[in-house]
């Protein structure tokens, strides 16, 4: 494991343990954040531990063209119960995100320390935010960074009422042209959804 100092920079990924560590400490600024998303690294840590870096191996992704959308779903969007907008909520939405409860997770990893520095990023274009409205209320959405327009880095989603976050996700995959969605992580939610495993080599491509 390496600790980082006030130099803006990070070991080789091939470095990163098993589970995906590579890295530790450092901070969240701006230069930092856009240097390890480009290197295909991430934050990921609790208000508890210092600031840790990952790249894990396998990555997680979904490939645009391999989106599943279930009849259900099908049948959920042709309703159109749902409003989908870019960008017009990014604070609320990652406050939601943070709030979220998640099964197995006693807090949330989107730390306020978190939160400053991503608001930050989409003051400056680089994270975004995809919100779904029910009756002009915020129901559900997600955020992300976005690395020259070709891969998305999705960070986290919400959702107050069923089925909204898919929708959300759904219509932003649709509606974009990005190459690669970047899913960090294995969930079922999004292996439902077309997701599947990349080698981290086969990921770095894509950047």
């Amino acid at each position: 494991m390496h600790f980082l100092t006030q130099k803006i920079e990070f070991p080789d990924v091939s470095e990163a343990s098993v589970d995906g560590l590579l890295a530790v400490g450092g901070d969240l600024s701006t230069e930092r954040l856009l240097h390890a998303y480009s290197k295909g690294i991430f934050p990921w840590f609790d208000s508890t531990e210092p600031i840790l870096w990952w790249s894990p191996d396998p990555r997680f992704v979904l490939f645009p063209a391999d989106l599943k959308v279930s009849k259900s779903m099908k049948q959920v969007i042709r309703k159109n119960l749902f409003k989908v907008t870019e960008n017009k909520a990014f604070i609320q939405v990652i406050e939601n995100c943070a709030e979220a409860k998640r099964e197995g997770q006693q807090g949330t990893w989107i730390t306020h320390e978190m939160v400053e520095a991503y608001i930050k990023l989409h003051k400056l274009g680089y994270a975004k935010s995809i919100e779904v409205w029910q009756n002009d209320e915020l129901v559900g959405g997600l955020y992300g960074i976005d690395i020259k327009n070709s891969v998305f880095c999705g960070e986290s989603m919400f959702a107050k009422v069923s089925n909204a976050s898919k929708v959300g996700f759904i219509t932003f995959v649709q509606s974009s042209n990005y190459k690669l969605i970047d899913c960090q992580l294995h969930t079922n939610h999004l292996e439902s959804l077309g997701a599947k495993h990349i080698s981290r080599l086969d990921f770095l491509k894509y950047l």
